[in-house]
């Protein structure tokens, strides 16, 4: 049974909140997934009081909430919900905090802290928690829910993971990417070590290599003051992508608990073959968005964004080369590969399978085999699905490319997205499917010499046009003639 608990957030008034958080509690709701007694306490500036708040959730979920607004649930819902006002940045609004908590008998003990926030408060919102004695687990539990980016370079990273454990342990702190969330990301764990089927496949002698694609048609969506800071190496790959890669790579944990899992991943980053600067364009490509064609209609380029910089360099598309050097990797390419205003939304992960040593039918009309992949659909598809060769019907030896499909989830089956479900972990307790701070530094560690030469190359980027899958220019990243990139989930839809 889950113990009720008091979320608080810290910034309710923001986009976040109003675009993810605050739907995704109400949806959590809904499922009937949120423990009787908790209570949302909403924190921010505005002459508000809880009934003022209500009614702006409502506003917010209109054009949210799956299905329209329940009045019923709605109502449930709003009996949660509680106006605090306090300014962040005063150090006394956190001992009137800890005050209306401790005395209120509706509000329990245990507390979760959302920071729905510029990473740039994290730290200081850390520190007066701490100040006012509320980082302290005496009465109840104490747990710090802090959004990406977590870091905007390694040393940054490593400040601000320094500065939270000042106030707050590691236990305490629950890094959320709500990309591990999906439930075809968690479905690699349970593909991988609940069936015996590929193990002895799943190694260097028999793959030939790893992509990890996240693609997207749409493209900043006004977001350019975060955007153009970050890029699209910061914004995907760092962080989702990595993600992915160590849970195709990582060795089987000892248990299935937070740490066991979380120690494999590490050791997948620790094996990464250190990129030196002056080898980063022969790892890495960048690349821009420029005019084209998105679903049917014109789409201007990247620099007519809202707020960019007419002079902007900030890739929009970044494709990344990695070995794994241990001894189940070794010498196997890994693909990573990320970008704006592209074809069509796709994120999808495809192990192509070496081809066969011999060619068995010479004296027939097949020239080559085409390769067996494995392809792992997130979304907007979630399936597995094997891509292997069989005889076509008739008399003469004529080879074809056909699917296994083993999808395991239809959209009737999906009661909450990959947001909520993490929601309701960090509420829970359950830490597997939230960053360590040791994941997030590996993961920096990886790509900062990367992004360090980006920085100094201010002059030229490539481009691509809108509505493409990237600019041709990055197939030099492959090891092989025969490498291509796969861009979708069907093998009829490349």
């Amino acid at each position: 049974m889950i113990e009720p608990c008091t979320f608080v957030i810290f910034g309710a008034t923001g986009n976040l909140s109003q675009i993810k958080l605050l739907p995704a509690l109400y949806h959590l709701e809904e499922a009937g997934k949120l423990p009787d007694g908790m209570k949302i306490l909403a924190l921010g500036r505005r002459e508000w009081d809880s009934d003022n708040w209500r009614e702006q959730v409502k506003g917010y979920l209109e054009n949210k909430a799956r299905g329209g607004i329940n009045e019923k649930v709605f109502a449930d819902f709003c009996e949660r919900l509680i106006y605090f006002r306090g300014d962040l940045t005063n150090p006394e609004c956190y001992h009137q905090l800890k005050k209306l908590i401790s005395e209120s008998s509706e509000l329990p003990d245990n507390i979760a802290f959302y920071m729905a926030i510029r990473p740039s408060e994290f730290g200081t919102v850390s520190q007066y928690l701490a100040d006012a004695g509320l980082n302290q687990q005496e009465s109840g539990w104490r747990r710090i829910v802090v959004e990406k980016p977590f870091g905007y370079d390694l040393e940054s990273a490593q400040m601000l993971d320094q500065r939270m454990h000042k106030d707050f342990d590691e236990s305490q702190i629950y890094r959320i990417d709500h990309y591990l969330g999906k439930g075809t990301v968690q479905n690699v764990l349970a593909f991988r070590f609940a069936n015996i089927l590929l193990e002895p496949l799943w190694n260097r002698n028999y793959i030939d290599h790893v992509q990890i694609t996240h693609s997207e048609s749409k493209g900043i969506e006004n977001r350019a003051d975060y955007y153009d800071g970050a890029g699209a190496m910061r914004d995907m790959i760092q962080s989702h992508l990595m993600q992915l890669m160590t849970l195709v790579a990582m060795e089987a944990p000892a248990m299935m608990d937070a740490d066991s899992v979380r120690d494999e991943k590490v050791k997948v980053l620790k094996s990464v073959r250190p990129i030196p600067q002056h080898a980063a364009h022969a790892h890495s490509f960048r690349a821009q968005y420029t005019h084209g064609t998105v679903d049917g209609e014109k789409v201007g380029s990247y620099l007519e964004e809202s707020n960019v910089p007419k002079n902007s360099t900030t890739e929009t598309y970044a494709a990344l080369k990695l070995y794994i050097d241990n001894w189940r990797w070794k010498g196997v390419p890994f693909y990573l590969r990320t970008g704006k205003r592209m074809a069509q939304n796709s994120s999808v992960i495809s192990i192509r399978f070496k081809r066969p040593p011999q060619q068995l039918f010479k004296e027939t009309q097949i020239q080559r085999f085409e390769p067996n992949w494995l392809v792992l659909g997130i979304q907007p598809h979630e399936c597995l699905r094997f891509v292997v060769q069989v005889k076509e019907p008739g008399l003469e030896m004529k080879i074809r490319t056909t699917q296994m499909d083993a999808s395991f989830c239809r959209a009737s089956d999906v009661k909450l997205d990959a947001y909520e479900a993490l929601l309701l972990d960090a509420i829970e307790g359950d830490s597997t499917l939230f960053l360590r701070y040791d994941e997030v530094n590996w993961a920096w560690k990886v790509v900062d010499p990367i992004l360090k030469v980006w920085s100094m190359e201010r002059d030229f980027i490539h481009t691509y046009a809108a509505g493409s899958w990237g600019p041709a220019e990055v197939n030099r990243l492959f090891d092989s003639d025969d490498q291509y990139w796969r861009n979708m989930v069907g093998e009829f839809e490349l």
